[in-house]
Parts: C-alpha cells; structure tokens; sequence
C-alpha cells in the first residue's frame, strides 16, 4: 500500500505541476494580450497627438504666412505711393523735354 500512496502522490504532484504551468502559460498569454492592448491604445493616442500637433503647425504656419502677406501688401503699397508721387512730379518736366524734341524734330 505504501508504493500505490507514493505513486498516487507522484500523480497527483504531476497533475499540480501541469496545473501550474497550465495557469502559468494562462497568465502569461493574459498578459501579453493585455499588453498588446495597451500598446494599440498607446499608437492610437500617439496618432492622435500627432496630428493634433501636425494641425497646430499647420495653424500657426497660416498665421505666419497671413502675417507676411499683410506686411507685403502694405510695404508694396507704401512702395507704389512713393513712386507715383515721384512720378507725378516729373510729368511736368517729362511733357516739356517732348515738346523741346517734337519741337526739334519738326524743325530740322
């Protein structure tokens, strides 16, 4: 009878290590699907945030763009303003030296 106990102990330690390493691979398999989870929520929050700042930079490139147009507009215009009142103020000078040439040209 001793042998039969032994060997029903010897079963029945084999039947708890197979039980253990059962719920070991149980657990491990747990955990790596809890943390293939977490990283997908990981890249999916990362996604996110990259765009939410892709979008920021966006934005703020706009602005910077819409800044320099404004100040190139108006310095063009300061530009225009300048010259056309250069301009203006030799009409009367530009009208005479034609007049002098037409003048010239009809007379030789």
């Amino acid at each position: 009878m001793a042998k039969e106990k032994i060997l029903s102990e010897i079963k029945e330690a084999e039947d708890n290590a197979h039980k253990m390493v059962d719920d070991g691979i149980k657990r491990k398999n747990d955990r790596i699907a809890s943390a293939r989870a977490e990283a997908r929520e990981i890249i999916k929050q990362a996604e996110v945030d990259a765009q939410k700042s892709a979008q920021s930079a966006m934005k703020s490139a706009e602005e910077s763009i819409t800044s320099d147009k404004a100040k190139i507009v108006e310095n063009g215009g300061s530009e225009a303003k300048t010259i056309a009142s250069s301009a203006s103020s030799k009409i009367d000078e530009a009208v005479t030296l034609i007049i002098n040439e037409f003048e010239r040209a009809i007379h030789a």
